[in-house]
């Protein structure tokens, strides 16, 4: 499909130049290849399986001739994979990109202090981060902040470097509401991956070395510190000297001051139950889906990733953006709320009981193992007892004398 016919295909579009790679050279090389041909002064990225809405690309480029270092994405339309039917939603539907410490990409609602910016629901809207596929950038500026990090390999993390360093190097990214894209979201990756390179993640630890200072540590404490041969880095940050950018600190602060950071919590990392031989841990299926079903238990595995928790100030239990929630049937993860309740846990160090707010009951397992309970507290019962990996005193007494 992609030989002859598609160049019989665009003879009929004379605008369009097809340039082949000579080799399978993955998403981030094939489009600084297509820079490199692109003769006008904005490129503009699509993935492949996109449609195009009518008016899609000027509101795109009226951002960015009114300022060039504006880079940005349009509304990303759902496109149904298996009927091709396009999920049109209205531009109420504007959602802005986050990620969490795994540094993985993630969706979210306008938060506040950038709704009271707008006057109207047509207004370009701010975005800690972009989602990656589809976005649109002045060619000098893109080439000012050094492109994509020609040491990234096949695809992954660069859509995250390239917010990073938009938003701390003097751009801006935004999400402009008039202009909607048709995507095509696949249920799992069609493409086959060279065994044995974790690409993604040598990219994120590349990003992580280069753009977020101190903040680095936790994405490397997600996967148990093994940074593995990552590359030389050595142009990257002098790339990131002489354009003077800002702190990561600043970036947090300031763009995406949502983000829960580990540093304020008062535990972190695994969370061991004491009781039946204490080799369990609390556990966590990790995806979206995972929402709302009961949070689990397995065999402690110092691996991080599932069975990395921590414990924030004003007593959630998180992952992320998800919570231990208990309303008096199951303990489920449910998206953290902020407003304590049902989601909020006293921690107890020296009893090492987990004491449910509104319900007073201790967080406790079954014999078996597989199930988490919530019992009446009872300081004799080692199954109530739990233990955080890294408990910080401190923060924790801090918190103590705030809450009386």
């Amino acid at each position: 499909h992609l030989k002859t016919q598609l160049e019989e295909y665009s003879e009929n579009y004379p605008k369009i130049k097809i340039v082949r790679a000579k080799k399978r050279e993955g998403l981030i090389r094939a489009r600084l290849m297509g820079a490199r041909y692109a003769s006008a002064p904005v490129l503009t990225y699509l993935d492949s399986h996109c449609e195009c809405t009518e008016g899609w690309l000027e509101p795109l480029l009226d951002r960015i001739a009114r300022e060039a270092s504006t880079v940005v994405c349009p509304v990303i339309d759902v496109i149904d994979d298996s009927t091709l039917e396009f999920h049109y939603r209205d531009a109420g539907g504007v959602n802005v990109g986050g990620f969490d410490w795994n540094l993985q990409f993630n969706w979210h609602v306008v938060p506040d202090r950038e709704k009271k910016r707008h006057k109207n629901a047509a207004e370009p809207v701010w975005s800690p981060t972009m989602a990656g596929g589809l976005f649109a950038i002045d060619k000098k500026f893109f080439e000012r902040l050094g492109t994509y990090d020609s040491g990234f390999d096949i695809w992954g993390g660069e859509n995250l470097e390239l917010s990073f360093k938009t938003w701390m190097c003097g751009g801006t990214l935004e999400i402009v509401p008039c202009s909607h894209v048709g995507h095509i979201f696949r249920k799992r990756s069609p493409y086959k991956w060279r065994t044995g390179v974790n690409v993604l993640k040598k990219n994120s630890i590349r990003l992580a070395e280069v753009w977020m200072d101190d903040y680095a540590k936790y994405y490397y404490e997600r996967i148990g510190n093994d940074l593995g041969d990552y590359g030389d880095i050595t142009s990257r940050k002098e790339l990131r000297r002489k354009l003077k950018c800002k702190s990561f600190k600043w970036y947090l602060e300031n763009i995406y001051p949502e983000l829960f950071i580990p540093g304020d919590a008062v535990a972190s990392g695994e969370v061991r139950n004491l009781g039946y031989g204490n080799k369990t841990c609390l556990d966590s299926p990790a995806r979206k889906t995972d929402l709302n079903k009961p949070a689990g238990l397995y065999p402690c595995h110092k691996m991080g990733g599932n069975q990395y928790w921590m414990l924030s100030k004003i007593g959630e239990i998180r992952r992320d953006e998800s919570c231990l929630d208990y309303a008096g049937s199951d303990v489920i993860l449910y998206p953290c709320h902020g407003s304590k309740g049902n989601q909020y846990w006293n921690y107890d160090h020296r009893t090492k009981q987990l004491r449910h707010g509104s319900s007073r009951k201790c967080l406790s397992i079954n014999s078996t193992k597989d199930k988490l309970l919530m019992e009446e507290c009872d300081l004799m019962l080692s199954r109530q007892m739990w233990l955080f990996e890294n408990f910080n005193a401190t923060l924790a007494t801090e918190d103590s004398h705030m809450r009386h």
